[in-house]
């Protein structure tokens, strides 16, 4: 569940790339060049970012040569994103002082705020009488209650499908791709989540229905079952034509997620690692974690490291455990090979706030949890220490207080004091992160101030690593 957001870089050395690479013969159907074009020059951009992942970087320069010369707008395309490429990357596009960004490619359909987006997911192939074929065999019985869900590459298809289907099928829906929030709020019998939309006609809800997914195993589909994981899922792979029946332990994965959160219970510090700069509502979501730690006694660092992987987060051995900020898809991450565990928002909620209570339904969008959302859950008033009920930790079966305290006066967190720093008695501010580094026997380069004698700047040796261009004459 990892690979898409955090690895170890091997993946991006060992992939071959031509830098001759051709782009694709039919640029204009597939990323829609058409209707982007409309988008600029309807909103009179000067300079619009294009945002590709890496596996169509290669169509980049012919989309945007493309689009420069349909529209007489500049465009920039964006080299790298800062993190998941399925976000909208509006931070490099303000540093390339663009007015709105073309985002290419699959997406995890984020609301943003700063900046004006179109999505082009680009129309991946789909074999649709094979689709049916397989939709047919998964689900012999004709009025089956299945919810059709697609990756954002086969949307364009789904037309198609549902005529297909739907004579046959009458109790089969399709959903609806919905780019950015809708206005108002869902009606009853509607489901707004993960950029789709799509109404709910069972007696029983949602759980009385089965999810049909079109697309590759992935990060979406992971999300969506943990997410609606009282529904049972089948999906269609288009590249190889093959279906089945899912059979990811939904629960077992359930469990280890449980397990995280008695061991954020346990922390005493914990790293907020800020893993989106674009996902709307983040600023608002990283001040409610805060101020959560805070009631619940633990001290909490905010870290933003881009995309994280085991080697820099083992660079903070004070902190217990760390929560990921990021969108939907990126949230789940698989921190089986970190040092500490990484949670998701709502599972540091279900360990910090008493008043969460674990009921089935699993949280991945942490917009959820923010006050007036669908799923806000407020604090609850402080115990006096000596009233609260102690609880025994599941792990270290040591006992831990559950209560939380009453919110500081100040602004500045608990988790810094003044302390005399030397004999002309100034005061230094000490916090516990700097505390930990003192005991530590190593603390990086030692800087020597004032001990190293001070010498002219030199010419180094040029070249790269592997062969430096002296080496030759040193043998």
């Amino acid at each position: 569940m990892a690979a898409a957001f955090s690895s170890d870089g091997e993946a991006a050395l060992r992939r071959e790339l031509s830098p001759a690479a051709a782009p694709r013969s039919d640029i204009e159907a597939f990323y829609e060049m058409g209707r982007a074009a409309a988008f600029v020059r309807d909103g009179g951009f000067r300079k619009v970012a294009l945002q590709f992942p890496d596996a169509l970087l290669p169509d980049a320069a012919a989309a945007a040569a493309w689009l420069e010369e349909a529209t007489g707008t500049e465009m920039y395309v964006l080299g790298d994103t800062t993190y998941g490429s399925c976000c909208v990357d509006e931070v490099a596009a303000e540093h390339a002082g663009a007015g709105a960004v073309l985002h290419y490619g699959p997406a995890c359909l984020s609301p943003s705020r700063r900046l004006p987006v179109l999505h082009i997911f680009g129309r991946l192939p789909l074999d649709i009488g094979r689709c049916a074929e397989v939709f047919r065999e998964l689900y012999p019985e004709r009025q089956s209650r299945v919810v059709v869900l697609s990756d954002v590459g086969y949307a364009h298809a789904m037309g198609e499908l549902e005529k297909q289907l739907c004579p046959e099928y009458p109790n089969v829906v399709f959903s609806e791709v919905v780019c950015g929030d809708p206005p108002g709020p869902a009606l009853p019998g509607e489901v707004r989540q993960f950029g789709r939309w799509f109404p709910v006609e069972a007696a029983g809800g949602l759980q009385d229905c089965a999810m049909f997914y079109i697309g590759a195993e992935g990060l979406a589909l992971t999300s969506f079952m943990l997410t609606w994981n009282r529904c049972p899922f089948s999906s269609f792979d288009p590249a190889t034509g093959h279906g089945r029946h899912e059979t990811l332990n939904v629960n077992r994965a359930l469990m280890r997620r449980l397990y995280l959160v008695e061991r954020a219970r346990d922390a005493r510090v914990v790293g907020i690692l800020v893993g989106t700069l674009g996902v709307a509502g983040y600023l608002d979501v990283l001040q409610h974690l805060r101020q959560l730690l805070r009631r619940a006694g633990k001290r909490s660092y905010t870290l933003a490291v881009g995309k994280p992987n085991p080697a820099k987060l083992a660079n903070f051995l004070e902190v217990d455990i760390f929560v990921l900020v990021a969108c939907t898809q990126n949230s789940l991450l698989d921190s089986s090979d970190f040092y500490r565990p990484v949670v998701t928002p709502y599972e540091l909620e279900l360990a910090c706030n008493p008043a969460r209570e674990w009921t089935g339904n699993y949280l991945t969008d942490f917009r959820d949890l923010l006050p007036g959302a669908c799923a806000h859950v407020e604090l609850p008033l402080a115990v006096p220490a000596a009233e609260a009920i102690p609880d025994v930790s599941l792990i270290t079966g040591e006992m831990r207080a559950t209560h939380l305290c009453d919110p500081p006066a100040s602004q500045q967190p608990p988790s810094t004091s003044l302390a005399c720093r030397d004999q002309t008695q100034a005061l230094a501010e000490i916090s516990p992160a700097a505390s930990f580094l003192e005991s530590r026997s190593w603390r990086g380069l030692e800087q020597q101030l004032g001990k190293t004698p001070v010498s002219k700047a030199v010419q180094g040796r040029r070249g790269i690593a592997i062969a430096y261009e002296d080496e030759g004459r040193e043998q």
